[in-house]
């Protein structure tokens, strides 16, 4: 172990693998990033209020993709920033999944589907009233699949207030005991569907550039998820994300010039048709849609909720 000085207005490395870590797994302890970084766990916890405290850090999240639940999903790309007009139209379709406005003046949406995915994309493609729709494509999400019990759903929407809270306040909540808590949280972390992460503000990372590469991959898209993240999960500032034909790479860098490189890179993969660069201003989750899914089910006579997307 060795001990690094915490600057109190700049990011450095350390912060962003902290910050990387809790992208992916916002109830890993403190103590098991500092194993991993090879510093103290109060020394990650210090890190961590830092973050809070500078804004870096706005809330921790449970992301469900809405295919778990059954629901369909549409991400489009939009020319345009006014938030609240492009939610007003994003209504027409479904209920808004994510938000993220980028540099250049172009917005990207999700939005989730409950029913007639198929009918809802040529509506989606004709909102050209007042915004222009460059891109939209359906998340296929072939892997998502879930077998949920009322139980998990119940656990998931105590988690869904706060991903973060400990076992035994679940427990006391829920009147569950700590053992169906443990075990249940551990299969939600063991679904791909499921992500225990947080939401951060782009713009307060002052010292490095977070940025998302879309890619439109021809064939194979395994094998080249799998070169891609031999060569560059080093840069990786999540997971990957796969919808139907495309790759989306999150990332970040501390300069223009190794982005550009980077994406560059990511261009010549074998099987790699074409790639989008985006660089977030601000990134919005809206969960509402997660809280009336649970509470209908919740009501439904099934005990479990199998779902597997086509």
């Amino acid at each position: 172990m060795f001990h690094i000085d915490i600057l109190d207005d700049k990011m450095d490395i350390l912060d962003m693998k902290i910050l990387s870590r809790l992208l992916n797994n916002c109830r890993e302890s403190d103590r098991k990033i500092g194993l991993e970084l090879r510093i103290s766990g109060g020394a990650v916890r210090a890190r961590i209020k830092k973050m809070e405290k500078s804004g870096i850090i706005e809330d921790f999240f449970i992301k469900v993709e809405p295919p778990v639940l059954g629901y369909g999903i549409l991400y489009f790309v939009i020319s345009g920033e006014d938030i609240e007009e492009i939610l007003e139209q994003v209504s027409l379709v479904g209920e808004p999944f994510i938000v993220v406005p980028c540099v250049g003046g172009i917005t990207v949406c999700g939005i989730v589907i409950k029913e007639n995915l198929g009918q809802k994309v040529g509506l989606a493609s004709k909102l050209t009233r007042d915004v222009r729709v460059l891109t939209i494509f359906e998340a296929d999400n072939t892997g998502f699949g879930s077998n949920l019990t009322k139980t998990d759903l119940e656990i998931l929407e105590e988690l869904v207030k706060d991903p973060r809270q400990k076992i035994e306040y679940i427990a006391k909540k829920t009147g569950l005991s700590t053992k169906t808590v443990t075990r249940c949280i551990e299969k939600l972390q063991k679904d791909d569907g499921i992500q225990f992460t947080l939401v951060y503000d782009p713009q307060k990372i002052k010292d490095f550039i977070p940025y998302a590469v879309l890619t439109w991959i021809e064939d194979d898209l395994k094998g080249t998820l799998e070169s891609m993240n031999v060569i560059f999960s080093d840069s990786y500032l999540q997971v990957p994300f796969i919808a139907r034909n495309q790759i989306v790479l999150f990332m970040y860098s501390d300069s223009i010039f190794k982005m550009d490189e980077i994406t560059q890179k990511i261009r010549d993969i074998k099987n790699v048709k074409s790639t989008d660069l985006f660089i977030p201003k601000r990134i919005s989750f809206y969960d509402k849609w997660l809280e009336k899914a649970i509470a209908d089910f919740k009501k439904s006579p099934t005990l479990h909720l199998a779902c597997q997307s086509n």
